[in-house]
């Protein structure tokens, strides 16, 4: 059944009603806090700003505390309210959301622990470039995902999944012009090293929120993507599947 036609605020319980709410609201503050690990982590790499990453690193905690608590909430509700349909739906994708988001927290915190180290290094070695544009295009599909998840808008959602096939593609561009510079250069390996490893932490946090944006069709829609190719994939054939 399409959430649309099936909201979470027509409960008997205000108390039900509020504790959805608040699951939501939950989430949405859980991703809050990713997109600002990311961007600071992003920045401090960039920037040569040694404190900032740092604070980034030692921050990473309050991320997997927000993920449990959470957690704890989503297994109250199940518990006590026994959710159905659409509100089960809810449950279960801020269950997932919640995995994405606190791996895409780990993933800001390598790049953090990785920025220390080169900063400690002296400087940002080939492949500034190319974390600057990826990076970029990696905020947005986060960004846009939450968004997505806030408004229950799959059409939004479905442009973050197209959008995930051009970041690995970039990824892959920027990868193998990296080992190329290596190639020609012994001296940069170990720099060029550690901005792959930003590159791969990167690349990760599109796939999370690639993974969240599938997890928006799925609580809106009633409909798993996970393994459905983007050739199958538009917003005609979600409409339909929101109809069944």
């Amino acid at each position: 059944m399409d959430i649309t036609s099936d909201t979470h605020s027509q409960h008997i319980s205000q108390q039900y009603n509020q504790d959805l709410e608040t699951l939501k609201t939950q989430l949405m503050a859980m991703g809050g806090l990713v997109e600002k690990q990311l961007q600071e982590a992003l920045t401090a790499l960039l920037d040569g700003d040694s404190k900032m990453a740092a604070r980034v690193r030692d921050n990473d905690s309050s991320v997997n505390e927000m993920q449990l608590k959470i957690d704890e909430e989503c297994v109250r509700i199940l518990a006590r309210r026994q959710p159905a349909a659409s509100d089960l739906r809810l449950v279960i994708a801020v269950i997932r959301a919640t995995n994405d988001l606190e791996r895409m927290g780990d993933e800001a915190n390598k790049i953090a622990r990785t920025a220390i180290d080169l900063i400690d290094a002296g400087r940002i070695p080939q492949g500034s470039v190319e974390i600057r544009h990826i990076s970029e295009h990696v905020r947005h599909m986060l960004r846009d995902a939450l968004t997505a998840f806030a408004r229950f808008d799959t059409d939004m959602a479905l442009k973050v999944v197209q959008e995930d096939a051009s970041v690995d593609s970039e990824y892959t561009t920027a990868m193998r012009s990296l080992a190329t510079f290596m190639m020609e250069d012994s001296r940069s390996i170990g720099g060029v090293l550690s901005v792959m490893t930003v590159l791969r932490a990167l690349e990760r946090i599109g796939d999370h929120a690639d993974n969240l944006a599938e997890h928006v069709i799925y609580l809106v829609k009633g409909r798993d993507i996970r393994h459905t190719s983007l050739d199958e994939l538009d917003q005609e054939s979600l409409r339909q599947s929101g109809k069944r």
